[in-house]
């Protein structure tokens, strides 16, 4: 397994090991024993999935409030996304900067996000499984969502969105979030 940061402090690009024959490849998905000897102590508590149907389907920018934020392990089992993650942490040097990753079913990349950061992708394909696994419970009342379109942000999507939730679409700018309490340095 290889983990390389991005140009995102605290945010992790993950490249597992592929062994493969005539017969296809293996890949070791997750190995709580090999990330805490890359440094990572996580306790995944739920694997979620979501399947989109066209390319250009957008979700997010998406994030939970403390004490209920997630660090999510991100990996796409079917086609390919644009993923980004976003630092929305109050005194951050990067605070409302991005990072975005190509991740695929073929290149079966994984992107570690971890908590106070927004995370969003948008679909490269059409018919796309993304699979993540999470370090909190969901929690509806602590959900929140930015702009997918924000300038203070700025992110440069590979392609312009054709179909996104109306919540994504009604999502306030980042500086309109005053009930953002992840504090830079105070983040577990």
């Amino acid at each position: 397994m290889k983990v390389t940061e991005t140009e995102l402090k605290d945010v992790y690009l993950i490249e597992p090991q592929v062994f493969g024959d005539a017969r296809g490849w293996f890949i070791e998905s997750w190995s709580k024993r090999k990330m805490e000897e890359a440094g990572f102590h996580i306790d995944f508590v739920q694997d979620n999935q979501s399947y989109s149907a066209k390319k250009g389907t957008l979700r997010g920018l998406h994030y939970q409030l403390q004490p209920k934020s997630q660090g999510k392990l991100i990996r796409v089992t079917r086609g390919a996304v644009f993923d980004v993650a976003v630092d929305i942490r109050k005194g951050s040097p990067q605070y409302a900067k991005w990072t975005g990753e190509i991740l695929s079913a073929e290149n079966k990349k994984q992107l570690w996000i971890p908590k106070g950061f927004a995370h969003g992708f948008i679909t490269l394909t059409d018919d796309v499984e993304v699979q993540y696994k999470a370090d909190n419970y969901y929690a509806p009342e602590y959900d929140g969502n930015i702009r997918w379109d924000d300038p203070d942000i700025d992110i440069k999507w590979p392609l312009e969105p054709q179909i996104l939730s109306s919540k994504d679409q009604a999502a306030p700018m980042l500086k309109e979030r005053t009930e953002l309490n992840f504090v830079y340095g105070e983040m577990d």
